[in-house]
């Protein structure tokens, strides 16, 4: 996601500048619009990284976000007026930075503010799909329901988030203590050795001429090679932050093997449990569309999203815009089709996310049972060939002594 600055023009006539973060600058206009602003200019911030962190430390995470619902959706459901729904929570919660955004949405509601436009004019707190739910809640006059559908939301993609982590945590550990155990043996351990064997000044083997000239050169180079590695990543991040770079790295990630199917059902799993919880809230199917498609965090997907988003406003069925632009399996493609014909899109949207959200975890399974036991055969290998080369020259001289 990246920052934008908003020009826009109010239906009252008032001139606005606003902070939104979105995937591009032409999704966040399209979205601006639909709300009915009349948008002057969208430009991206420069030098995205000094924002990085107030980002940060402006948003709200998944748990605070999850509570404060959760306890909005009792307080309202047991019939108190939203201010004092503000008022009993900020009673709970006196500091941080929920606090201090909610004392300023809590004024703005008190100057007769909607509770969806309070919270708009927080949009690196709040994220873009809370509030357009909270706004179509007031729309629609239920907004309980809307919570409860977004409460439920926010546990689901929180649960897939966890086990996706848990999946990738061991593998990574046995990475770094792996390569920790090399590089404890290439500039500790293979120098003691070389020094002994310079003194004994025997001929050595090639294979052991070839390990000791490497960590001569790692030893002599290393804090040039860390600088030069640290620049070549800092570079590729640049890259990687355009649009152009954006584009490639993520079309490159759905082409991996194995896991390119990983990384194509976690984004599709998103955005259609996304396109349930926003359609759930009465908003408008192109409208939902637009909103979820930012939920994908995958740029070639989302471009690839925007025309089966054209073909459905042409009046096309939004079964053969997506099997048209081939970014889902088959036997979803087929459940959506038949949710579209007996008016159940809702609910198979959702029984779609837990069909590939099984096949996630399924894969994820296989794929951290098959990659731990190639990083152990992979590091055993490295490890053995190191031992070898530097017990290379005692053999032979037990050889030539025998």
């Amino acid at each position: 996601m990246a920052l934008y600055t908003c020009k826009l023009g109010a239906s009252d006539g008032k001139i606005l500048y606003r902070d939104f973060e979105a995937s591009e600058g032409g999704v966040l206009r399209k979205n601006l619009e639909d709300q009915g602003f009349f948008v002057f200019e969208v430009k991206k911030k420069p030098f995205q990284f000094l924002f990085d962190k107030g980002i940060k430390r402006r948003k709200i995470d998944n748990k605070a976000l999850l509570t404060f619902n959760q306890e909005m959706l009792v307080l309202i459901k047991a019939g108190m007026p939203i201010m004092q729904v503000l008022d009993t929570i900020l009673e709970r919660h006196d500091s941080g930075k929920l606090s201090e955004i909610l004392l300023q949405v809590r004024e703005d509601v008190k100057g007769g503010a909607a509770l969806s436009v309070a919270m708009e004019k927080h949009g690196r707190a709040f994220p873009y799909l809370y509030v357009a739910s909270i706004r179509a809640g007031e729309r629609t006059g239920d907004l309980p329901r809307t919570i409860r559908r977004y409460i439920q939301y926010l546990k689901r993609v929180d649960s897939i988030r966890k086990k996706v982590v848990a999946a990738l945590f061991y593998p990574a550990i046995l990475v770094f203590f792996a390569f920790l155990a090399v590089m404890l043996l290439l500039v500790y351990v293979v120098p003691i050795f070389s020094q002994v064997y310079a003194d004994s000044g025997s001929q050595l083997p090639v294979l052991t001429q070839l390990l000791i000239s490497f960590t001569h050169l790692l030893r002599r180079y290393f804090f040039i090679g860390v600088i030069l590695i640290a620049g070549l990543v800092a570079a590729f991040r640049s890259w990687r932050n355009t649009e152009a770079g954006r584009y490639t790295v993520d079309r490159f990630k759905l082409t991996m093997p194995y896991a390119g199917e990983v990384f194509t059902k976690y984004s599709v799993a998103g955005f259609t449990r996304t396109l349930a919880t926003v359609l759930g809230s009465g908003i408008p199917i192109i409208e939902s569309l637009r909103m979820s498609i930012g939920t994908l965090n995958n740029v070639y997907m989302e471009k690839r999203l925007f025309e089966a988003v054209r073909f459905i406003e042409e009046g096309g069925r939004l079964s053969v815009g997506l099997e048209r632009i081939n970014i889902m399996p088959p036997l979803a493609l087929r459940m959506l089709g038949v949710g579209e014909t007996t008016g159940s899109l809702e609910d198979m949207l959702i029984d779609i996310s837990d069909y590939l959200e099984d096949e996630l975890e399924e894969r994820l399974h296989l794929l951290t049972t098959a990659v731990e036991p190639a990083i152990m055969l992979v590091m055993g290998v490295v490890i053995g060939v190191i031992i070898v080369a530097m017990y290379l020259p005692i053999f032979k001289l037990g050889g030539t002594i025998g």
